[in-house]
């Protein structure tokens, strides 16, 4: 191995074992995923029932009337 890369190697290495537990793994990722379209289901589930959107439409209604009005 020629001498200019000993130390590319050597500070990639050091790196890697300094910040070895940053970042998430694959299986990390995959569970996060999961949650987050759990939490978006759930999300649309709660804004799309009747009650909320009444209630935003009645919120928007209001907004509007106050600035024209």
């Amino acid at each position: 191995m020629p001498e200019s890369r000993k130390p590319r190697i050597s500070r990639w290495l050091h790196y890697a074992a300094v910040n070895r537990q940053r970042g998430m793994s694959t299986a990390e990722y995959a569970v996060g995923t999961i949650a987050a379209c759990a939490f978006a289901a759930l999300l649309f589930k709660v804004v799309s029932s009747t009650e909320v959107q009444e209630m935003l439409t009645s919120l928007i209604d209001r907004a509007l009337n106050t600035a024209t009005g």
